[in-house]
């Protein structure tokens, strides 16, 4: 598994370099045809990595029940994140993946959940949800790749 987590830290790593020019004004913006922006992109993927990976297995997130309301599956940008709150999802984005390979050696995650994603696939073990995972960043790496362009 030690791949699967190199693979999230590198991403996560992309991400940053991409937006690391990017006013805060910026990371708002929602271009014509898209329904999001940078800023919802990086806090859903913080929030979508802690669905998966401890809800799922029957753990307590680790980010709080207001960010996972409204970043989660299903939701759009309803407010604008101030300097210091985008900040604190930064901080959780770059950390969080390290934790979450601290925590999986440690042996936390005994039980899963299955779910099916809209994708169709069925996660059914931690392993499938990390691999699921990477596939969902990057998929959300390319969104804000495109976002970038236009904002």
């Amino acid at each position: 598994m030690k791949v699967q987590f190199d693979i999230l830290t590198k991403t996560r790593a992309i991400v940053l370099y991409y937006i690391k020019e990017l006013s805060l004004d910026q990371l708002h913006v929602i271009p014509d045809g898209f329904n999001n922006n940078i800023a919802w992109n990086i806090a859903h993927l913080v929030v979508t990595q802690q669905l998966l990976h401890y809800k799922l297995s029957g753990n307590d997130c680790l980010v709080s029940d207001e960010l996972i309301s409204a970043y989660q599956k299903g939701t759009s940008p309803s407010v604008k994140f101030s300097q210091q709150a985008f900040d604190e999802v930064l901080e959780l984005f770059q950390g969080l993946p390290s934790t979450l390979e601290e925590d999986f050696e440690a042996g936390i995650f005994k039980e899963y959940s299955a779910y099916k994603t809209s994708t169709g696939f069925v996660i059914d073990s931690m392993e499938k949800a990390i691999i699921f995972n990477n596939f969902h960043e990057s998929l959300h790496l390319g969104v804000i790749m495109s976002l970038k362009k236009l904002v």
